[in-house]
């Protein structure tokens, strides 16, 4: 079965790269997903498929029933998929914002977008008190 995972695995990781390096802004999103489903799909081979019951110590016992699954690939792979649909999501609103600003997913198209016109210069408000706020108050003098 390990086999049978291992070539699965490399044929995920080597679709991915293939997806990613292509010119398509949405073959890139796609090899992203393939990129993450094959690192958790290696992290769980990594710690060992088996079938067994969870890490949990039954009440009244001082040791859980074996055998028992190894519950740190089951926790790497949750913290990896959250991590993965972010990258995901964020990869697909930028995706979606240089397609409006190009007019194409090209990844090519994407090297003409030094010519275009800057933005107008923005307003840079200041968070700074008002003068007057700023002035140092005189230190109260104590008479003994």
């Amino acid at each position: 079965m390990s086999i049978v995972l291992a070539i699965v695995i490399g044929g995920l990781f080597a679709a991915s790269f293939y997806l990613m390096l292509r010119r398509s802004l949405a073959r890139l999103i796609v090899g992203l997903a393939l990129l993450t489903n094959a690192a958790n799909l290696l992290i769980f081979t990594a710690g060992g498929l088996t079938r067994a019951s969870s890490a949990i110590v039954p009440e009244g016992e001082t040791a859980p029933i074996m055998p028992v699954a190894d519950p740190l690939p089951q926790a790497l792979v949750l913290t990896a998929i959250v991590i993965g649909f972010g990258i995901l999501a964020f990869t697909m609103v930028l995706a979606y914002r240089s397609f409006q600003t190009v007019g194409s997913d090209d990844v090519d198209d994407l090297r003409t977008t030094d010519s275009l016109d800057p933005l107008p210069p923005r307003l840079v408000t200041t968070l700074a008190p008002p003068a007057e706020e700023l002035a140092v108050a005189e230190p109260a003098h104590r008479e003994d």
